[in-house]
């Protein structure tokens, strides 16, 4: 079923930098695979050595370049919005977003166990606070140019399966469901991270279609194939969810407007919110008073539980976790907890991470990281939910997305740019649009039903 656009009128000044953020920070990680010239059927080897892995000479020189056009592009978005005296689209989303930087970084670099200042931290604060302020034609040009370059990603790892097999695929590969079948991981860090992007791509083209009918159904080829040769169990499951999401807020119209937006009057939305809060607030409380790991421990002792437990290791590095916040509960161990030398003390080479959002902002940050993660993810929440309809769903697909991928990755974490942060900062442009579109929209009118695209 197809749905009329409404073209909100709007006052933004043209076309800025800030949408080409997207497309230069995978680049960065694009060019950092072609130019080393990585063999993915090693990738196993290279997990269990706590060593740095190498980079070609010219790769600090392109980071300092796109960490400079972050900065420009950026700054020059902040200051457009000043200078054009728009109101804030969500100053509740900005201010949460702002509170979830200081707590997990800016307070942590500074009074954690192990302080540590850089001013890679910096990045995404600044580009953060300058996605927050895009408005609704923002928004359009960020979704397109996101889209256009996740596609263009995951096109040259396909050019470069004949060319550079072992570079995009993984042929020594033998968990997947169909025997014999290489993963693919094309110029990403690795499959799992490719799959997710597909899965992104994937919900951003629901969203916002090519007009051409042809280019549209290949865009779902090469997605749907990509997400499939991934092989990632946890990137299915999110574009199902994901799928699922989307399918509810376009086809269930007049009741997720009632349950969805607290202003019609109707106790449903506030319930909704209300009882997502509690849910996030009591796992807090449990994780932190109901000694979650002991209680992991002995479900492990058993047969059953041994095998759902150990999650490939990672109950072992989320046991380092919850030692480093015991022994660090205000700020936690400091911004570099799990880099080489830790893991070296630890002998876990490859825990780059706590493998869970949550337990790594609680051993990185303490107590005090943990709670504004709690706080920021429920407004990111009740945002989504409001901007659901007036953003065909995208919204909080995107949520959906992420707070999966928080179970066993860390997508939320601000050290710096890259592929995670790719899909965070998608996220805030998409809730602080659809906010600004809201503010634009006379209440009673009905709200516009996806984004057009060209």
């Amino acid at each position: 079923m197809k749905h009329r656009v409404t073209r909100v009128p709007t006052r933004e000044p043209g076309s800025g930098l800030l949408h080409w953020i997207f497309p230069a920070m995978l680049c960065v990680g694009a060019l950092d695979v072609l130019l080393i010239g990585r063999d993915l059927t090693q990738q196993f080897a290279s997990l269990m050595s706590v060593a740095e892995t190498p980079r070609h000479p010219v790769m600090p020189w392109v980071q300092r370049a796109v960490s400079v056009f972050l900065l420009v592009a950026a700054l020059q978005q902040i200051v457009r919005h000043l200078a054009a005296r728009r109101p804030i689209p969500s100053a509740t989303l900005l201010i949460s977003f702002v509170a979830f930087w200081i707590g997990t970084v800016g307070l942590t670099a500074l009074f954690a166990a192990n302080p540590l200042i850089s001013h890679e931290y910096v990045y995404s604060l600044v580009v953060g606070v300058a996605i927050c302020l895009v408005g609704v034609q923002e928004r359009e040009r960020i979704q397109r140019t996101a889209r256009d370059a996740l596609f263009v990603l995951m096109l040259v790892g396909l050019l470069l399966i004949p060319l550079k097999t072992t570079m995009v695929l993984d042929t020594s590969y033998t968990q997947g469901l169909i025997p014999g079948l290489p993963r693919f991981g094309g110029v990403t860090a690795h499959p799992v991270t490719q799959g997710m992007l597909a899965q992104v791509a994937l919900l951003v083209l629901w969203c916002v279609p090519y007009q051409r009918r042809w280019l549209n159904v290949a865009a779902w080829v090469i997605g749907l194939g990509v997400l499939f040769i991934a092989q990632s169990k946890t990137a299915w499951t999110a574009f199902a969810a994901c799928a699922m999401v989307l399918l509810l807020v376009r086809n269930a119209g007049p009741f997720w407007r009632r349950v969805s937006d607290p202003r019609t009057g109707s106790a449903g939305g506030v319930l909704v919110c209300l009882l997502a809060g509690l849910f996030v607030l009591g796992f807090t409380l449990w994780v932190l008073l109901g000694d979650p790991m002991g209680r992991a421990q002995d479900f492990a002792s058993t047969r059953e539980g041994a095998q759902l437990m150990s999650l490939t290791g990672r109950d072992r590095i989320w046991e380092v976790a919850m030692s480093e916040w015991r022994l660090n509960p205000t700020f936690g161990y400091g911004l570099s907890l799990w880099d080489s030398s830790y893991r070296a003390a630890i002998n876990m080479p490859n825990a780059t991470h706590a493998h869970n959002q949550f337990l790594d902002d609680l051993a990185r940050s303490g107590s005090v990281g943990a709670t504004t993660l709690v706080i920021y993810a429920a407004v990111l929440l009740a945002i989504a939910l409001r901007s659901a309809r007036a953003s065909g769903g995208l919204s909080l697909a995107l949520f959906v997305a992420i707070a999966l991928r928080s179970v066993s990755e860390v997508p939320l974490s601000l050290m710096g740019y890259g592929t995670e942060l790719f899909t965070h900062l998608l996220l805030l442009a998409t809730l602080a649009a659809a906010s600004a579109q809201r503010r634009a929209v006379p209440r009673r009118a009905p709200m516009p039903f996806g984004v057009a695209s060209s």
